[in-house]
């Protein structure tokens, strides 16, 4: 069976974009995922690469002599309004980790996340047939390149951003009559401005929500708002990412709220516009909110 593992570099354009697939032991009933993890640094030993990222290694997720047990949290990249978009599923564990991604991304996002605009271009078919040296070899199905250009660039993207969140792949080898090879790098201007990691849509978050992501915008302030199911604010902050205008950057911050009873809400993150105060590059998650 095939495996892969994520790789890339953060470098001062980056940031970190989640934390990749870690298996964890079965539990009896499902549980929403814990807290993030704090944003992991680049791997030593790897050239940088401008928009590509270093998540945290992972277990080996090829044959070990038993069948693996538990689940596994992967990270999946899809599309909203002609830029990249990531999201989380938590799968039953399995040594072929590669035809596992790959699948959720033909399959397509779920209802909640559709009813925000997420898309997928990655027909069923799309597949790795080996990994070597960091790159992944993936072939299409026939018809796949034949799409328009701008959207058989951002399919390509969906599958590269997937595949590259395991440390042992570094790049992905499109096969057949238009062959490319492709890192996230050549692929970073499909980023939004900001990017949220954390917390992924239609998760259940308490007080204090973690908000992370990577964003690019004006002196690398972003704004952070909890909201309740009538859009009121209940709490709001800021932070910095750790690189400011014209280049990509990791934040992270926490933020409070107060909410008599449990009930749906949202995380908005956005860039306060440097001309008029309004939100800008505004990015909505839609949450289940604890009481608090």
């Amino acid at each position: 069976m095939l495996a892969v593992l994520t790789g890339g570099c953060a470098d001062a354009r980056s940031g970190t974009l989640g934390p990749a697939p870690t298996a964890v032991a079965p539990a009896p009933t499902a549980t929403a995922p814990g807290p993030a993890a704090p944003l992991p640094s680049a791997p030593t030993g790897r050239p940088t690469t401008p928009g590509d990222t270093g998540p945290a290694p992972v277990p080996p997720v090829g044959p070990t002599g038993g069948e693996p047990t538990g689940t596994v949290t992967v990270e999946l990249w899809f599309t909203r309004d002609g830029t990249l978009t990531p999201t989380r599923r938590t799968r039953p564990a399995t040594p072929a980790t590669s035809r596992l991604v790959l699948a959720e991304l033909a399959t397509g996002p779920t209802a909640e996340e559709a009813a925000i605009g997420l898309h997928t271009g990655v027909p069923a078919g799309v597949a790795v047939t080996r990994i070597d040296g960091g790159t992944a070899s993936v072939v299409t199905p026939t018809g796949f390149a034949t799409a328009d250009a701008r959207l058989l660039r951002l399919s390509r993207a969906q599958v590269v951003w997937t595949l590259t969140q395991f440390p042992t792949v570094r790049r992905v080898a499109f096969t057949g009559a238009d062959a490319v090879v492709l890192t996230r790098a050549d692929l970073a201007d499909l980023l939004p401005p900001i990017v949220v990691t954390e917390p992924t849509i239609g998760r259940r978050v308490s007080s204090p929500v973690t908000v992370a992501g990577t964003a690019d915008v004006y002196e690398a302030t972003v704004t952070v708002r909890i909201l309740d199911a009538a859009g009121r604010i209940l709490g709001t902050g800021f932070t910095t990412a750790d690189c400011g205008t014209g280049c990509r950057g990791g934040y992270r911050s926490t933020v409070g709220y107060r909410l008599a009873e449990a009930g749906v809400g949202a995380v908005e993150v956005y860039q306060v516009s440097p001309r008029d105060g309004a939100p800008e590059h505004v990015v909505r998650i839609p949450v289940r909110l604890a009481a608090a």
